[in-house]
């Protein structure tokens, strides 16, 4: 099933990027990004519906898709110049895995690039991904960071490694605005853990003018904001900035995995014990900005206000 949206492809020259995983948060923005810039933008997603907020960007397409049907997938990435890859997943369920969505999807669409002979390909992956990292979700991230690798004389690849990412519809920020509007004591796992947050809308610049950077072939870019922050200091300010005190009680690391487990039973998921282990290297990177962009990272204090109150 396809379902269009105002798509008019107009020259023939008008690049093509498809784009896996771009209904979420990140990707909507980085969808909008694609349109205002002219590109003619294809997003791959389950389920059509949710995308219906992108309805009314210019030269979008809403493709109906199972990325695991390879065949499929040839079939409507095979009129693609770029292929941009946001699908991830923050929690395991007994029917998606972490190998499944950060590994093996990534690996076949850059197969599948190398046999179309599509040129470019970029990768969102994370901060501190590495195979020999604390949790399943950082080692999943890092061994497909390994794989593509592999392509590195056949594609174009840029891969990109946020820390945190903040803005309207965040799971992060909003998750814990709900926590401090509803309860009067918050328990916190890590709360020593750090975090250098990044503007959603600045991970979509970097993604969208990366496309035709040819200084971004065949790099790795972390992505950070100005300011590094305890988890700590990140609940403190949102409290701050809705005015409301309340009493934030920071756990051990027994008592954070305590807590990360009582939360796994669950019917929807808050936080896991592989979430934990995540946290038990920091979420920061020494490295600067990507040099090829024209502005400096935006300040969490400077976004804040606008959706949180």
């Amino acid at each position: 099933m396809q379902y269009e949206i105002r798509c008019t492809k107009g020259s023939i020259s008008m690049k093509i990027v498809c784009v896996l995983g771009g209904t979420g948060f990140v990707g909507s923005a980085i969808v909008r990004q694609l349109s205002e810039a002219g590109y003619l933008v294809k997003v791959l997603t389950r389920n059509c519906q949710k995308g219906r907020h992108l309805a009314s960007l210019k030269n979008v397409q809403l493709i109906e898709c199972d990325p695991s049907n390879t065949s499929i997938l040839k079939n409507i990435l095979k009129s693609a110049d770029v292929v941009i890859n946001l699908i991830g997943i923050l929690h395991e369920t007994p029917k998606t895995t972490f190998e499944e969505i950060h590994t093996q999807l990534p690996r076949k669409l850059a197969l599948i690039c190398k046999e179309l002979n599509i040129p470019r390909f970029i990768q969102m992956s994370a901060l501190q991904a590495s195979i020999s990292a604390p949790s399943k979700y950082l080692r999943s991230k890092g061994k497909a960071e390994e794989f593509l690798a592999e392509f590195s004389g056949d594609l174009k690849i840029t891969i990109f490694q946020p820390s945190v990412i903040f803005g309207p519809c965040d799971s992060f920020i909003n998750l814990f605005a709900k926590l401090i509007k509803f309860l009067p004591v918050i328990l916190l796992a890590k709360p020593r853990a750090r975090f250098q947050p990044i503007y959603v809308e600045d991970v979509a610049a970097a993604v969208t003018q990366s496309i035709k950077e040819k200084r971004t072939f065949g790099q790795t870019y972390p992505l950070t904001g100005p300011k590094i922050y305890t988890l700590m200091e990140l609940v403190r300010l949102v409290s701050e900035q809705l005015h409301k005190k309340r009493l934030i009680v920071g756990l051990n690391d027994k008592l954070s995995y305590l807590q990360a487990w009582a939360m796994e039973k669950l019917p929807k998921k808050m936080m896991t014990r592989d979430n934990v282990r995540s946290m038990e290297i920091d979420s920061v990177s020494s490295q600067n900005f990507p040099d090829y962009l024209d502005f400096k990272p935006r300040s969490l204090e400077s976004i804040l206000p606008s959706y949180i109150n």
